[in-house]
């Protein structure tokens, strides 16, 4: 039975099935028409990527096909560029997917009888004779730090004199993870639309009882509710309260909300949320904020509606400066040098999303780092990257008595040759509980 090309942006969660699918089309695309530019960028001619079951290099996963949800014994995946594009190929004890076989324990068609897996290696590098071979170490970022000390000890001492030939793969790791195919940003876009709707249904009388639901309930709510919808979080989702009365507490440089995390829900909260959820093998990061009524209010206090626009307004800053070219320490900088002359308190935090929630690519700050990040924040911006756009602003709120607001905001964006654009929109309003 054939089955036709389900379209991801139709609905989300699509059937398992149907997943697997469209996540195969997606791998076979991106082998064909993104890696070789970016191993060209890196300058790798070979690239390995080496994985034991239950000790996977976070890497694996986006080359194995669907319906493998881990590395089988010893994975090894190779993958050579040369003029007709790139070759994959695998030493595994069984097939991978898109990858051609080019070992086997047993005696195959063209495989040498007896050979071992790492002779195996060995054997492709001396066809291939590449000047560099890329393998995934990097002190910057975890997710390219995937080889582990033993299967580099193993590598080494099988490729002999070609071990020289080793380099880090850092530049093509990121580069690999933080590119999307325009499919996959569209299917982001009905991800970020699904994290939206569960929110807006999280912060309703449907779920908070106003006086008896604690923020700790509607965090769990929500997990469930991803769950029972065909989804996963990839965190814990946090729901947190703001209220008049309570001032924000200091934490490692910064100022953050200080209302435990099981108080109940009363009018004239702030509940704030930061979900993310996963599926396609990609994920989503968002945060967005409620204002419970009072008696006789109708809509929220004006000092927390203007605290909103002032985080609109630092959003509106930060992506005027992610421009390709620069790193995430340039944009940082860049971006609170401008709110600064705004008049605006305010943290950037932003990062990556994708194939993993934080990201590999430029860091963008974090919370408590408003100087920069070494390392990943010295990474280069690309284009067809997605990013979490993540930041709070403070400001003092008169309803409350001149008592300062954190409005922490968190939307997905994704960054194209076009420009910049918001994956199902941003918070622009309070949703009134």
């Amino acid at each position: 039975m054939t089955l036709a090309a389900p379209d991801p942006t139709r609905t989300v969660p699509l059937p398992l099935r149907e997943q697997a699918d469209v996540r195969n089309r997606w791998l076979t695309q991106r082998l064909l028409d993104v890696l070789p530019e970016l191993m060209d960028r890196a300058g790798i001619d070979l690239w390995l990527v080496i994985g034991r079951e239950n000790n996977e290099d976070p890497v694996l996963a986006t080359l194995l096909p669907a319906t493998w949800l881990s590395a089988r014994r010893r994975t090894i995946l190779v993958l050579h560029r040369s003029d007709d594009g790139v070759t994959p190929a695998a030493m595994s004890p069984y097939a991978v997917g898109q990858f051609l076989p080019a070992w086997s324990p047993e005696e195959g068609p063209g495989l040498p009888a007896e050979e071992s897996q790492w002779a195996a290696v060995r054997r492709f590098v001396e066809q291939a004779d590449p000047r560099r071979i890329g393998i995934d170490v990097s002190a910057s970022f975890a997710l390219a730090d995937g080889l582990s000390h033993t299967e580099h000890r193993l590598l080494t001492e099988a490729l002999g004199r070609y071990a020289d030939r080793l380099v880090p793969a850092e530049q093509l790791v990121v580069s690999w993870l933080e590119t999307r195919l325009p499919e996959e940003i569209s299917a982001l876009h009905a991800l970020n639309r699904l994290a939206h709707t569960v929110i807006a249904e999280a912060f309703s009388p449907t779920v908070i009882d106003v006086g008896r639901t604690t923020a700790l309930d509607v965090a769990w709510w929500i997990r469930q509710r991803f769950h029972d919808l065909g989804v996963e979080p990839w965190f814990h989702p946090s729901v947190g309260l703001q209220r008049a009365g309570v001032p924000l507490a200091p934490v490692r440089g910064t100022m953050l909300p200080a209302v435990p995390y099981d108080s109940v829900i009363e009018p004239g909260d702030l509940v704030h949320c930061d979900v993310g959820l996963t599926s396609l093998g990609l994920t989503t990061d968002t945060q967005r904020n409620g204002y419970v009524l009072g008696p006789g209010e109708t809509t929220a206090p004006a000092g927390l509606r203007d605290a909103l626009r002032a985080g609109n307004r630092m959003q509106d800053l930060t992506t005027a400066e992610l421009v390709v070219g620069r790193t995430g320490n340039e944009v940082l900088a860049a971006a609170r040098a401008a709110a600064s002359a705004a008049g605006i308190d305010a943290d950037v935090y932003s990062h990556p999303v994708g194939v993993h929630g934080h990201g590999a690519g430029p860091a963008i700050g974090q919370w408590d780092q408003q100087d920069g990040v070494p390392g990943a924040g010295d990474y280069p911006v690309h284009a067809d990257t997605v990013y979490a756009l993540e930041l709070a602003v403070r400001r003092p709120v008169p309803e409350w008595d001149g008592g300062c607001v954190r409005m922490a905001i968190e939307q997905g964006v994704a960054l194209t040759r076009d420009g910049v654009e918001y994956r199902d929109g941003r918070q622009t309003e309070l949703i009134l509980i």
